[in-house]
């Protein structure tokens, strides 16, 4: 199997790893995850992170045919936009963005934010198929984190989003709206159907303690054997029980009220207002 190039970058604020793939024969290339550099203080948005694969995207003579989320994320805003506006390619998703839409633009009353995904320019079905120039892609349908999250095939390596994390952390949180964690449980299992030997790329690592580095790759026999939330043996049942009490203990992502409101619209901010400024909303009392 034709193996790609993989870049990975590393934000860490948000501990995200976006990720810039391509095939070494035909220079096409993919971004994952984009993150837009966002200041919740000030308000200030920077491209500092998204420059960085831009930069590397000239290095090495690149098209970039694809920008692709796995999920609307909660904890950094997508530069997806700025990206496809420096160096171009086409923004996709997972069909399943439409759920995601709707909820969210009631929870934020977005009475202008279209609910049918077209601010995306590519909507994925779950196994829908796909070039990166030689290399042979295909989309997985993975929910639970989220009810549209996707994770991406390319050639021998596939990119979970946050379905996963490294197998001495475990597994992605369940309880952000549309999320379930029975459905991730056969998410899981649907991704250890994969060859043992497929690389598996991380949205985040959060460094488990013990470990001094970071890191974004493992492989699925790894997380199959060693997965200390659903490796092999561990029932739908006990996943359930262990990830909703531990889902009760954490705290909401700091970035998430602004996140989902830029990343719903494939990152675009909402229009501005008759002052010509961008404004996002800050929901009071509603999550508590």
């Amino acid at each position: 199997m034709q193996q790609s190039v993989i870049q990975a970058f590393f934000e860490p604020q948000s501990f995200t790893y976006s990720y810039l793939v391509w095939d070494p024969l035909s220079k096409e290339a993919a971004v994952i995850d984009p993150v837009l550099d966002f200041d919740s203080a000030s308000g200030c948005t920077s491209t500092s992170s998204a420059d960085q694969i831009i930069a590397m995207v000239k290095q090495h003579n690149l098209t970039v045919q694809w920008l692709l989320e796995t999920h609307v994320h909660a904890d950094h805003l997508s530069a997806a936009p700025y990206l496809k506006q420096q160096v171009g390619g086409r923004i996709g998703i997972g069909a399943r963005i439409t759920e995601v839409q709707q909820l969210f633009s009631q929870v934020f009353n977005l009475k202008d934010l279209k609910t049918d995904g077209s601010a995306f320019d590519k909507l994925f079905a779950d196994g829908e198929q796909f070039m990166l120039g030689t290399i042979r892609c295909s989309v997985l349908h993975t929910p639970g984190h989220t009810p549209a999250c996707v994770s991406y095939c390319i050639g021998d390596a596939v990119f979970v989003g946050d379905t996963l994390f490294m197998p001495d952390y475990g597994s992605a949180r369940c309880d952000f709206p549309g999320g379930d964690a029975a459905t991730l449980y056969q998410s899981v299992q649907k991704l250890y159907q994969l060859p043992d030997h497929t690389r598996m790329f991380l949205c985040h690592d959060y460094k488990a303690a013990g470990r001094d580095q970071f890191v974004c790759e493992t492989t699925i026999a790894a997380q199959k054997t060693q997965n200390i939330h659903l490796k092999h043996g561990i029932s739908e049942q006990q996943f359930v029980t262990m990830r909703t009490a531990r889902d009760k203990t954490l705290s909401m992502p700091k970035l998430i009220l602004p996140s989902v409101q830029v990343n719903v619209r494939a990152g675009q901010f909402p229009p501005a207002e008759d002052n010509g400024t961008v404004y996002l909303k800050l929901p009071v009392n509603l999550f508590r």
